[in-house]
């Protein structure tokens, strides 16, 4: 294991939330790729579990345990430093890993905020109680997010795609796992 990574085991609410990029500095500072446009997650969290990435040059095997000290943003970036990685040559040996953390370690959403995370599987019902399908992906289109929606029964038909937002969301009920919309079939 490289310094500063201690074997470890994957959480089972383990999350995929971005990837090193590359050394940043001489102290051992690396940057990070969050994949998340808000990164508060990986602010938040001072135990992140790392994975070699799956192509390339791979300079650890298996999950390894990084102990955070510092994460800020500089410049558009987030930048991240960890304990026992303290020259650039060990920050550049972590390039392309990466990074998860517990679910359970995510700031606690507000009213009415959802992590994609917890959307993705949800069914998609409109108000005459038809099923559109179940939510595959989000689309951050700038002003707003799209739910791609595909329908398992018709595996060969084009996505739908719904803006998330009020006008056509009327419920969001993560026990359930559904979606209430106003979005008729043949939209």
């Amino acid at each position: 294991m490289l310094p500063g990574l201690e074997a470890a085991e994957l959480p089972v609410d383990a999350i995929e939330v971005g990837r090193i990029l590359d050394a940043w500095g001489i102290k051992g500072w690396f940057k990070v790729l969050p994949y998340s446009a808000d990164p508060e997650a990986l602010f938040s969290c001072k135990s992140w579990y790392l994975m070699p990435t799956e192509k390339g040059v791979k300079t650890f095997e298996g999950v390894g345990s990084l102990q955070i000290r510092q994460v800020k943003l500089h410049s558009g970036t987030v930048v991240a430093c960890a304990q026992d990685v303290l020259d650039r040559s060990v920050a550049d040996s972590l390039r392309g890993a990466r990074i998860f953390i517990p679910k359970s370690s995510f700031p606690v959403a507000q009213k009415d905020e959802y992590y994609w995370v917890d959307l993705i599987g949800l069914e998609v019902i409109n108000r005459e109680g038809q099923s559109l399908g179940c939510v595959t992906e989000l689309l951050s289109t700038g002003p707003q997010t799209v739910l791609v929606i595909e329908d398992p029964k018709k595996p060969k038909s084009e996505p739908r795609m719904i803006p998330f937002v009020a006008l056509y969301i009327d419920d969001v009920n993560l026990p359930e796992r559904r979606i209430l919309v106003d979005w008729q079939l043949d939209y």
